[in-house]
């Protein structure tokens, strides 16, 4: 049954529209498109400064990433930040428990797929939002963030670092701290980029190796929040 409606995506890239079906088709996707930015910005410019948690959504309570995100995010909530998770299960939920232990803003912004992904119990009523957008979900988490923790994850996980860092190397957006979490997990990554990207292709300026940070511990990565905004602009943006 997967793969007849996988075989009917692909077919229907080839399939001849009319003028109208193209104008009609594309026209409503404008308008659904442009409905899921106007509710984020009407809803997400009300948060205050929040720090983002992205992490996989296959991630187990028992596993030690859980309890470091949900620690992460209540320490973040002592801070005087808010957290956004992806609104899901796994590293998604820690962040949210961890926030709302806190007392801090716990919103989740929450996206429609076929399978894995469903709403957790400790996101805020009032800041729930969901997106059929991949895309207009992660302006929401690039606008409205302070910094990003990236917790051990997926393909996911990596889409929402790599665009950060993308858009802070090309001058899109201001700088802010972006950081990885749990040392074994990433030094791999770290170290390709590091190999391959700078030093053999010349990919990649020195410089952008200090566009991120990894650390070990809860208490290292609130610290690399508050140490940031110290070194950069003394106080936070906000």
């Amino acid at each position: 049954m997967e793969n007849n409606h996988k075989d009917s995506r692909i077919a229907q890239k080839f399939k001849q529209l009319s003028w109208n079906e193209v104008r009609s088709n594309d026209s409503w996707s404008i308008f659904k498109i442009m409905g899921e930015f106007v509710e984020g910005y009407e809803r997400m410019s009300k948060i205050g400064p929040c720090v983002s948690i992205f992490g996989s959504a296959r991630t187990k309570p028992d596993n030690k990433y859980y309890v470091m995100a949900r620690d992460i995010a209540y320490g973040l909530t002592q801070k005087g930040y808010g957290v956004i998770s992806g609104g899901g299960p796994g590293i998604m939920e820690a962040a949210n428990k961890g926030a709302k232990e806190g007392g801090g803003n716990s919103v989740g912004l929450n996206i429609v797929l076929p399978f894995e992904q469903h709403g957790n119990q400790y996101v805020d009523h009032d800041k729930s939002i969901n997106f059929d957008y991949f895309f207009v979900r992660k302006v929401m988490f690039v606008k409205y963030s302070q910094g990003f923790i990236v917790m051990p994850g997926g393909f996911g996980t990596l889409d929402e670092f790599f665009e950060a860092l993308t858009l802070i190397q090309t001058d899109k957006i201001g700088r802010f701290p972006i950081i990885l979490v749990g040392r074994s997990f990433w030094e791999g990554l770290v170290e390709w980029i590091k190999q391959q990207l700078l030093e053999k292709e010349s990919n990649v300026s020195p410089q952008d190796m200090f566009l991120f940070s990894v650390v070990d511990t809860a208490d290292e990565a609130v610290e690399e929040i508050n140490k940031f905004y110290s070194q950069y602009l003394l106080k936070p943006n906000f």
